[in-house]
């Protein structure tokens, strides 16, 4: 799925700096996307996420209350969107750290761009399935069943 084909792609921000939120937010907008929140600190941005369901999560690595890489997990573990994980400092500085919390990618902060973006979330190599729903799931416990 390309998640920015006919429609404007919605994303949340994430990131305790309210002049990065601002930056991020005009020109992300400026390059064809529509922000639909900004939270300061993990918690609420997991709680954003859950509530206004963003395509897109630009998640900062360094929140006050929790590390992006534990949000990250969390959010994917409930619900499907693509996490950007952004920071001042450099991607070699967090080791397998962004692959293992389940995000699309990393952005230095200084390179982020509108293409930066969407080359992360349209990747295919970044592709990920769909979560189960409850008839999957019986659907699978009835093949198991079967001869």
């Amino acid at each position: 799925m390309r998640w920015h084909d006919t429609t404007m792609t919605t994303v949340l921000i994430v990131d305790d700096h309210p002049s990065f939120r601002g930056f991020a937010r005009q020109l992300l907008e400026r390059e064809g996307f529509h922000v639909v929140g900004e939270s300061a600190d993990g918690e609420s941005g997991l709680r954003a996420a859950l509530s206004l369901r963003p395509e897109v999560i630009l998640m900062d690595v360094q929140l006050p209350d929790v590390t992006g890489f534990e949000i990250t997990r969390r959010l994917l573990a409930e619900m499907t969107a693509r996490v950007v994980l952004v920071s001042t400092r450099d991607e070699s500085d967090y080791g397998d750290d962004i692959k293992s919390s389940g995000a699309v990618g990393f952005v230095p902060k200084a390179e982020l761009s509108g293409a930066r973006i969407r080359h992360l979330v349209n990747d295919p190599v970044n592709e990920q399935p769909a979560a189960p729903s409850a008839d999957d799931k019986s659907v699978r416990i009835l093949d198991e069943r079967s001869p």
